[in-house]
């Protein structure tokens, strides 16, 4: 790490620059820009500062030597060369530019030219540190890379984080405490007003704040290190607090799916159930997808479960529910993405006749791996299989010259109707898995060539295209199905390239993972059940509350860390199961839900719900996740 470069008035560590120790941001006044002496202290306006650096950590230290106090802000930032790209990354907030062109969902998005704050368009943003899985925030220029990180909760209240580029330049700062601008991202699709915070500053008070600096080549991936370092120094601090062991978890999360969401006379596993019954007819969600938010996966997990522990109420729902999968392929020979009052369609996409690559290959993938599980205890199911086929039949007959697998298809025809993102990456698993289970090789160099393909979104730090309701949003559940997609290629074939592109997809996929507590407050639901968010991954920069859906990529997350003989891995997979041995309803009444029952979203900060809150709903996903990786994690007794 190179060290801090002193004179003429400019501070300088590698591409950073600045001209003040610290900004004191004021709410009707010109702020104050703390000048840098020599000896890294300096005063101004009755503000005295100095700076201490020890191999990229700061310790900044402000005294006020005015006689009244100060309503104030402290920002501490650094300039940089002209970001390319973009480039921008705060850790489960922001990606890039954010929100790609073309997207029609209105989630923060950066303009190097400016736009409309209102439409959550802007050259500059700040968020409050509870929106980011630690507060950090990292940029490119074309020739460096620079991140700064700072504490969650500070001295002066909650933190935040910012960033500004345009023709000019651009800069990257820490705010405390924090600020939202140039307008707060309250809800779905919604610009609110600014949320600016000060803090009152008393005479004679002295202030300590610290922050990690980083400095490197301009390198994609050169975020990874610095944001695992922060990680590893929050881990003493931020202790985890599952309810339960995995086992007793298991338990309750079959009763859950199977008593609330298994409707035996349509042999579906209904989406949602609400917390409050007396109001099911209205917020229960009578649909199925096939995988994602319902379907084949969760089912094969009530399968497995039901043999396991012998009840055969949990074996006969599993396997009914990948009956009826199995039956109901649509004309092109895929899959159908949902079943809805008795009829089967699309899904959430585009166009009511389109189905989605992912949730596809998803329920391709967990119906492959609930037949093998089957036909190793002796039982067949000849339908599952012929489904199988025809989904990896119909998905190789699709795919372009350079791997391309498709995003959308026509239900009738097949035909491609989109190409765009990575929507496609989970076929890569379905295929290598597929084509051992039913005896076909050729599904392998299928599956080798979409990885090639998909390699350039790993590559980039920008993978986008999973889930149907979010297009064209980089999210979390990119981050997963590209880890099971990279580790079961290369436990197949062994071509380590596979192998370092698992291990960069789980950078980026960790990048989401939240690594502390967010402080609740103690009235909120969240802060009296003492829920500890560290494991928890943000859904997306778009749908920013904490979710659970990381489980599903717990196995291969482990065995990546096996394979590369790094336990960093396998400690996140834990934190992230961790996290969610919290609210399972242990009993009707617990938290207002019944036995069983687990919600799709904890809001950790101010967004679509009040902070300290949950989704009082169980969804299908949620618990059905939980379930699997709780039978994924039978054999270990670390808890």
């Amino acid at each position: 790490m190179p060290e801090p470069e002193v004179g003429g008035g400019r501070l300088k560590f590698g591409a950073l620059e600045s001209d003040c120790l610290a900004e004191i941001l004021l709410p009707d006044a010109p702020s104050i820009r703390i000048p840098v002496g020599d000896d890294l202290s300096g005063a101004a306006d009755g503000v005295m500062a100095t700076q201490r650096w020890t191999d990229g950590e700061v310790e900044l230290t402000l005294r006020l030597e005015r006689d009244e106090p100060l309503e104030m802000a402290v920002r501490f930032g650094f300039r940089l060369g002209p970001v390319i790209g973009p480039k921008w990354l705060i850790p489960g907030c922001f990606y890039g530019e954010n929100r790609l062109p073309d997207n029609q969902r209105r989630f923060p998005r950066w303009d190097p030219n400016g736009g409309d704050p209102s439409e959550l368009v802007s050259d500059q943003w700040s968020f409050r540190s509870d929106r980011t899985a630690m507060a950090a925030v990292c940029a490119w220029t074309d020739a460096a890379f620079a991140a700064l990180a700072g504490d969650e909760v500070t001295p002066l209240g909650m933190s935040g984080v910012g960033l500004r580029g345009d023709a000019a330049g651009s800069e990257i700062w820490l705010d405390a405490p924090y600020r939202e601008e140039p307008v707060s991202y309250v809800d779905a699709e919604t610009a609110g007003p600014p949320d600016l915070r000060w803090y009152r500053w008393k005479p004679g008070e002295e202030l300590r704040l610290r922050f990690r600096v980083a400095v490197g080549p301009a390198d994609p991936h050169a975020y990874a290190p610095f944001l695992r370092g922060e990680a590893a120094r929050r881990v003493s601090v931020h202790e985890l607090n599952p309810w339960m062991e995995p086992t007793e978890a298991a338990a309750l999360a079959a009763e859950g799916l199977y008593r609330w969401h298994y409707h035996a006379a349509d042999g579906v596993l209904y989406e949602t159930a609400a917390f409050d019954r007396e109001a099911a007819a209205e917020l229960d969600r009578r649909s199925m997808h096939v995988a994602w938010v319902s379907g084949a996966p969760w089912a094969a997990a009530l399968l497995q479960h039901g043999r396991r522990v012998g009840d055969q109420r949990y074996v006969d729902a599993g396997t009914r529910v990948l009956d009826t999968i199995a039956a109901a392929l649509a004309p092109c020979g895929a899959f159908y993405g949902e079943w809805r009052d008795g009829r089967w369609i699309g899904g959430w996409n585009p166009q009511p006749s389109w189905v989605h690559a992912r949730t596809l290959a998803e329920a391709t993938l967990f119906m492959t791996r609930a037949l093998h599980a089957e036909r190793e205890r002796g039982v067949d199911h000849p339908a599952w299989a012929a489904a199988i086929g025809s989904n990896l039949r119909f998905v190789a007959s699709r795919q372009r010259d350079d791997g391309n697998l498709g995003s959308y298809y026509d239900l009738q025809t097949g035909a491609v109707e989109s190409r765009e993102g990575a929507a496609g990456l989970l076929w890569v698993a379905a295929l290598v898995e597929g084509g051992e289970r039913l005896g076909d090789a050729s599904w392998l160099a299928v599956a080798q060539r979409a990885a090639a393909f998909y390699a350039r979104f790993v590559e980039a730090e920008l993978i986008y295209g999973a889930p149907e309701d979010v297009l064209l949003t980089p999210t979390s559940e990119d981050g997963y199905n590209a880890v099971i997609a990279y580790v079961v290629l290369h436990e197949a074939d062994g071509d380590p390239h596979w192998l370092d592109l698992a291990r960069r997809a789980a950078d980026w996929m960790l990048t989401f993972r939240y690594a502390y507590n967010v402080a609740f407050a103690p009235d909120t639901l969240l802060g009296e059940y003492d829920f500890r968010t560290r494991g928890g991954d943000m859904a997306s920069p778009s749908n920013q509350h904490l979710h659970a859906y990381g489980l599903v990529c717990y196995p291969e997350l482990l065995r990546l860390a096996d394979l590369l003989g790094d336990g960093w891995y396998a400690d996140r997979a834990r934190d992230n199961l961790a996290c969610f041995l919290q609210f399972i309803a242990r009993h009707d009444g617990d938290f207002n839900a019944r036995i069983g029952m687990v919600t799709e979203r904890y809001y950790q900060t101010d967004w679509a719900g009040p902070k300290g809150g949950l989704l009082t709903l169980s969804h299908a996903w949620s618990i059905g996740v939980l379930l699997y990786a709780c039978l994924a994690d039978a054999h270990l007794s670390h808890w």
